[in-house]
């Protein structure tokens, strides 16, 4: 059975499992549907996947003494990185199911598509893991939240610091979707901003990807200083383990590691990936509230792994959603998934897993941004103990200006 056809059956199998076979009925009045929808099977199973499951579960165990009886109900499906599918997946849940709001939706392109659904059917719409700006610029709507990193931080962050640190020639290797496509522009803007210059780049497909040897030669061919990868999850642990098989490092090249997760750290070894630089909005230990999270949710992540940022995302989004239905009232926030943001944005965010933060008009939720280094071997003490602080961008500056996006929610 090829790879295809099997995750095909499984996300087939999560969304039948999700779906009723007759038109939903009526929930009951106090209760709200909660559809998580990511990669369950693929190359970014571990930076989302179960774990973020895990973590909205957890949300409505942290609440539950303050549900007041409310039934919250969780779905889950897998869209396989495909927009044809996470489409389907999301109509079928607003119109047969009773989902009154998604939550996750990595991939870029998914998350674009899922955007327009969920204005089209006036439901909630809080995407933790798709990376594009494009969700709080052009594309932004009065239904989506966009909670936890996007490639304009990232390129701000990352890009900045290594370009800054010398790092003023670049070559990018790209996933060939609309994620790669927004974090390659993202970061070329600011490095050209601060003087430096993009020699090339080389575009790979998605999904699919495995054998990146022949664009590392393009790279190392362009003689690039910095070689930037606007990729994620599997795409990023597999460029990162075939550089450091050509010896990429050892001739000078830096790497980039545009978006990097924790689990990817995980996979790739401290001796692999020591050294290389990347930004994230949480770390599991950060500080107390952080470690009090992982601890709680641990338990029930995959295989003990720490969560990363878009499943504490996860995390955070569906306790702010819960707390704001709470104060609406579950058939006035069921009614109107617009007035349900809109609430969303004028109540304070506080949670244990990115602390006290904020949503904007364009529905941009801000935070600081961190950017860690990872550690050598001889430098961790414990389980997990991968990174250590380099610098902190506040929340009112790590991400775009309000001003810039192109949001039409934005008054000028």
């Amino acid at each position: 059975m090829t790879e295809m056809n099997r995750r095909s059956i499984l996300a087939a199998g999560a969304a039948f499992g999700a779906l009723p076979l007759h038109r939903a009925r009526a929930q009951a009045a106090n209760s709200i549907k909660i559809g998580v929808l990511n990669d369950q099977s693929g190359l970014y199973r571990d930076v989302n996947g179960p774990g973020s499951v895990a973590c909205v579960r957890q949300a409505i165990t942290d609440l539950g003494a303050t549900l007041r009886g409310m039934n919250v109900e969780v779905v889950v499906a897998d869209h396989q990185n495909r927009p044809d599918v996470g489409v389907n997946i999301a109509r079928q849940w607003f119109d047969r199911d009773g989902v009154d709001m998604v939550i996750d939706v990595p991939t870029s392109s998914v998350a674009l598509a899922v955007n327009q659904v969920a204005r089209e059917k006036n439901k909630v719409y809080i995407n933790s893991s798709g990376a594009t700006s494009d969700l709080t610029g052009s594309a932004c709507s009065p239904n989506t939240i966009h909670w936890t990193y996007d490639t304009y931080m990232l390129a701000k962050s990352t890009g900045g610091a290594m370009v800054r640190a010398g790092g003023d020639t670049w070559f990018f290797i790209t996933a060939d979707y609309a994620f790669g496509h927004a974090l390659e522009r993202d970061t070329g803007n600011f490095i050209r901003a601060a003087g430096g210059r993009v020699l090339g780049q080389v575009r790979t497909p998605f999904p699919g990807t495995t054998d990146f040897s022949s664009f590392l030669v393009q790279a190392q061919a362009s003689r690039a200083k910095v070689v930037g990868l606007a990729n994620a999850g599997g795409d990023t642990i597999n460029s990162i383990k075939q550089a450091a098989e050509f010896g990429l490092t050892r001739r000078g090249t830096k790497l980039a590691a545009l978006l990097m997760f924790i689990s990817d750290v995980h996979s790739l070894g401290l001796e692999t990936a020591q050294g290389l630089v990347c930004t994230e909005t949480f770390y599991w230990d950060l500080n107390d509230n952080t470690r009090a999270f992982t601890a709680r949710v641990l338990p029930n992540m995959p295989q003990q792994l720490r969560p990363g940022m878009g499943q504490a995302g996860c995390y955070s989004g569906a306790m702010h959603y819960i707390k704001a239905v709470l104060e609406l009232g579950a058939a006035a926030a069921k009614a109107d998934g617009a007035a349900t943001v809109a609430r969303m944005k004028a109540m304070p965010v506080q949670d244990d897993a990115f602390g006290a933060t904020s949503i904007r008009a364009d529905g941009r939720r801000i935070t600081p941004a961190y950017l860690f280094e990872v550690k050598a071997p001889g430098e961790s003490r414990a389980a997990w103990d991968y990174y250590k602080l380099l610098q902190t961008t506040p929340a009112d500056e790590a991400f775009r200006p309000l001003a810039e996006g192109g949001c039409s929610l934005v008054r000028s």
